[in-house]
């Protein structure tokens, strides 16, 4: 009686799982069978959870971290590493994008002073990219802001028919911008230097108001030994310009610079290494190039080196961020910080390079008139003009 009384009560234990620990084996196994597909299946959905949390999360700071690196206010990510994500896929486009026509409705013959400072005030840019980021990212430049300079060239190391590039005899890596800015600037000196009166040097990831940079720079006289940035203050007695927020050097500061600064190793370093920004920096100041303020008349920058988040809204960085103790020139964040004349942003990924194109240049609340008073005597007359864009191919 005592054993079936028993039998029975672990034939009840079994059937609900209420003792996993039972030691007589013919009683265990279903329980254990049962209890262990259980705890699999628990085990894989939660493990599938915390994996792909974790992935999100910290795909989400690697994003953030490129495109926002003082949200993070730890260590130093100079942004004279301009090429920190060209590793890194972000916002990829795949096919194209298309483009608005300058005949529609709220287009039409509104860039005619834009063309005529064109004609006057030539603008040469050259993207700094590698054989990795032809796809990724220049293409996105030429599809963009590039063709709006009067001559586009893209340097990097390999030949590409497609952007066109120009390669150069240089290594690719961090190691090398120094070698392929200095190679950058030779070739354009030696083949453009009569063909423009302004040389800006951008990276892949930069995106460029062309024509507000026109608008700075007919102040200025390019005979003149002069650059323009964002300028940072460490390393140099004057400043340099940051390398990622592009900047821009005067006919006479290019020919001091290949013709009296690169063949000298008493003012420009011979070797290819270094941050290239704060060596072209050391070498323009000692070959007697001064490094200008760009910012606008009310003291806000023009030139930035992240996006324009970063700048607008308050509180990606803590106090100790390196941004503040390389600034030359007081930076607030808010509406504030930027200038209604702003000329170029940094990390912008191939996505935000269209988002950026058609906010500034085809979205138009209706009623509001964008012209502007010009200050630098440049008129706008009724003669239109096509200034030729040049994109280039070819070995250095």
């Amino acid at each position: 009686m005592l054993k079936e009384q028993n039998v029975k009560l672990l034939k009840k234990i079994s059937s609900s799982f209420s003792d996993v620990s039972w030691n007589k084996s013919f009683v265990y196994r279903p329980v254990a069978g049962r209890t262990f597909i259980f705890t699999l299946c628990v085990g894989i959905v939660f493990g599938f959870t915390f994996g792909y949390v974790v992935l999100i999360s910290s795909t989400e700071d690697l994003r953030r971290l490129v495109l926002f690196p003082a949200s993070f206010g730890g260590g130093h990510i100079s942004d004279r590493h301009s090429h920190l994500d060209q590793d890194i896929d972000i916002g990829n486009v795949d096919g194209s994008v298309g483009a608005h026509s300058h005949d529609e409705e709220f287009h039409k013959d509104e860039d005619i002073v834009a063309r005529e400072m064109a004609a006057k005030v030539r603008v040469l840019c050259w993207v700094m990219t590698s054989p990795t980021n032809h796809e990724k990212k220049a293409r996105h430049v030429k599809a963009t802001w590039g063709p709006r300079c009067n001559i586009l060239l893209f340097m990097s190391s390999a030949n590409d028919t497609n952007l066109p590039t120009v390669a150069l005899p240089v290594g690719e890596g961090r190691n090398h911008l120094w070698e392929k800015t200095k190679s950058a600037f030779s070739y354009v000196f030696a083949h453009y230097y009569h063909q423009a009166d302004w040389f800006m040097k951008a990276d892949d990831d930069t995106y460029v108001i062309v024509e507000n940079l026109r608008y700075m720079l007919a102040d200025y006289n390019t005979s003149e030994p002069i650059y323009f940035g964002c300028r940072f203050k460490p390393y140099v007695k004057q400043g340099y310009m940051s390398g990622g927020a592009g900047y821009v050097l005067s006919k006479e500061a290019l020919r001091r610079f290949v013709v009296e600064g690169i063949p000298d190793g008493t003012k420009c370093r011979q070797d290819g290494d270094g941050a290239e920004d704060v060596e072209i920096g050391k070498c323009l100041e000692r070959v007697g190039v001064q490094a200008m303020d760009t910012r606008d008349s009310l003291g806000r920058g023009r030139f930035f080196p992240f996006v324009p988040e970063h700048h607008l809204i308050p509180g990606h960085s803590d106090p100790n961020f390196w941004y503040w103790k390389f600034i030359y020139y007081p930076s607030p964040e808010g509406m504030q910080c930027c200038s209604d004349s702003a000329i170029s942003f940094h990390y912008v990924p191939p996505n935000m390079m269209y988002v950026m194109d058609y906010l500034i240049y085809h979205l138009r609340p209706y009623g509001i008139n964008h012209m502007v008073h010009h200050q630098h005597g440049v008129g706008g007359g009724e003669q239109r003009i096509n200034p030729t864009t040049i994109v280039e191919s070819g070995k250095y």
